[in-house]
């Protein structure tokens, strides 16, 4: 009988241990997906992360809920993009109460302001908005001064892991060891996705080089492998925008002028106008595109580096027709 008690106690000191172990762990609140593979490739099984955004929703216009201001005032520690990246954030910082430290993964990175032609319904890129929406559309895309779409470049990538590995290291010291060996690894990944990044992206000629997207998000990718980005579909890639005949004409001129084979849309935006504007001028719709979120598990943009892949080779695939 004392034999049998004994087990029993030692099971209970065990599953209370481990739920003690459990409860010692560094809780992370990470704001969107793709931010979210990055922490957890560095803090590996030494953390909890919780991602506020997850994969195929639109960061730019979430609204968050009550259960994520508790997770927000639960957590040790916070990543965020940064750059007025999630304009909703501070908002809900300050209504859960939290005081765990934020971390922009951005600082460091050497920014790019927004350029470009200004089009028909668009916001103007470069410019402050102030609660201004897009004709026929429910949300905007409210930009600050830089674009905040920096993992677009692995590059950036690599001083993202840095800050995260950094600010793991500092609120958890005891777990530093794992998160520098964890940040060193994916780092090497980092530098071989961008060599092959740049050995996929040599195969297209250059007077295909120009990406005609439906969110002007490629900016980091075009400057770092030579591509011009034209964002004049991003008004019209939302379920409720309707062009008008005059502006469906004149940017179906400019994607026939440019001489592209094809335009692409993004796992965040409705894709069904953009097959009309492909259509019509003559060109193919590329196979979605993962810009600001991941996609499903069972995707092929599942990961960081799998969606940089999937979208080079996409990419790859459409300019070289």
């Amino acid at each position: 009988m004392k034999r049998v008690s004994l087990v029993v106690m030692l099971a209970i000191a065990l599953v209370m241990g481990v739920t003690s172990s459990a409860q010692d762990r560094l809780r992370v609140v990470v704001t969107y997906s793709i931010l979210g593979d990055l922490v957890q490739n560095v803090a590996g099984d030494a953390a909890d992360i919780t991602v506020l955004v997850g994969a195929d929703s639109d960061t730019h216009t979430y609204e968050p809920s009550p259960q994520d201001a508790v997770r927000v005032s639960e957590a040790d520690l916070i990543f965020e993009n940064g750059l007025e990246f999630e304009t909703w954030f501070d908002e809900l910082y300050e209504a859960s109460g939290s005081s765990a430290p934020r971390v922009a993964v951005s600082d460091g990175i050497a920014l790019l302001a927004f350029e470009g032609e200004e089009h028909e319904g668009e916001e103007h890129e470069g410019e402050e908005h102030e609660g201004e929406e897009h004709e026929g559309e429910e949300h905007d895309h409210e930009h600050g001064e830089f674009d905040p779409h920096v993992w677009h470049d692995p590059n950036n990538a690599i001083i993202m892991v840095e800050n995260i590995r950094a600010a793991l290291a500092a609120a958890d010291p005891a777990n530093e060891a794992t998160y520098n060996a964890n940040a060193a690894a994916y780092t090497e990944q980092l530098v071989a996705l961008d060599a092959y990044i740049t050995e996929q992206v040599a195969r297209v000629p250059a007077e295909n080089r120009i990406l005609f997207t439906s969110h002007d998000t490629f900016g980091y990718f075009g400057a770092r492998y030579g591509f011009g980005i034209d964002s004049a579909l991003e008004s019209y890639s939302t379920e409720s925008s309707d062009p008008s005949a005059a502006a469906l004409a004149a940017l179906i001129t400019e994607i026939q002028e440019a001489g592209v084979p094809a335009i692409f849309a993004e796992n965040v935006a409705n894709s069904d106008i953009m097959q009309q504007i492909a259509d019509n001028a003559g060109v193919v719709l590329a196979s979605t595109l993962y810009t600001d979120a991941l996609g499903a598990a069972d995707s092929p943009g599942a990961t960081y580096l799998a969606m940089m892949r999937y979208n080079v080779d996409t990419i790859v695939s459409a300019l070289t027709q």
